[in-house]
């Protein structure tokens, strides 16, 4: 009842901020409640699923997905997400602290770059036509490769990572490269679950105490997200992953 309450809390503060937070979920599962690094991985993971569902479908309904990229991008990101859960078993316990905390570093340091660099930039982009099916492939695989393994080895979900991808190298507008990666996540998130519990690390009691109190949380805190400021909002999407770090490094 403590993580369901205590996740409850952070998921309102999560949805009124629009931040994912798979990295606080980790930091919160390590320090507070002691949960072993590679379980609060799996969990965080495998948690996605489920919070990212509604957010898909609200994005598919407003035609803010590219369906086909994040098909095949999130096809490959599925493989090597799974790929990654494995060599994540392999890394040390005091080490995996340290480099998912720098992974956390880094993705704050990419969303600002998103937040604000290329939402000046790219605001207005239309979405770029593939030059030809292979070539079209080639980045698409690329993208999923890249942010699968992260997301598989790290526990993360490697949103600020996709987007930047899915921006730069698939072309794609501010808007479906926000949708999209939406959609990418998922199987990522599901095979990466499914690696974890391969080898030991998922606790389905867990995952479902983190789930109740996440979804309930974020959709109340959703709510409210219209009556605070854009820099507030933004200021704390790039604070949220620090923050989480932090609390890793400290533990």
């Amino acid at each position: 009842m403590a993580i369901t309450l205590t996740m409850l809390v952070m998921g309102i503060l999560l949805g009124f901020v629009g931040a994912g937070g798979s990295g606080f979920i980790i930091a919160i599962l390590t320090v507070l409640f002691g949960v072993p690094i590679h379980t609060a991985l799996g969990t965080a993971l495998a948690a996605m699923v489920f919070t990212n569902l509604s957010g898909t479908y609200s994005h598919f309904r407003q035609g803010n997905i590219s369906v086909i990229t994040g098909v095949i991008v999130g096809g490959f990101g599925s493989i090597f997400s799974y790929i990654g859960s494995t060599l994540s078993g392999m890394i040390p316990v005091y080490s995996m602290h340290w480099l998912t905390a720098g992974m956390l570093f880094l993705s704050a340091v990419i969303l600002l770059v998103r937040l604000f660099v290329f939402q000046k930039i790219t605001s207005d982009r239309k979405t770029k036509e593939p030059g030809g099916k292979l070539y079209f492939l080639k980045r698409a695989a690329f993208v999923g490769i890249i942010t699968g393994l992260l997301s598989g080895t790290f526990g993360i979900g490697a949103a600020p990572f996709i987007q930047i991808g899915l921006l730069v190298i698939m072309g794609l507008s501010i808007k479906q490269s926000v949708g999209t990666t939406m959609l990418v996540i998922l199987p990522i998130a599901v095979a990466g679950g499914i690696g974890y519990y391969f080898q030991g690390f998922l606790d389905f009691k867990l995952l479902f105490e983190v789930v109740a109190g996440t979804m309930i949380g974020s959709y109340v805190g959703a709510k409210f997200t219209t009556l605070a400021p854009q820099p507030v909002l933004k200021s704390a999407m790039v604070l949220t992953p620090i923050v989480a770090g932090a609390l890793l490094l400290i533990s």
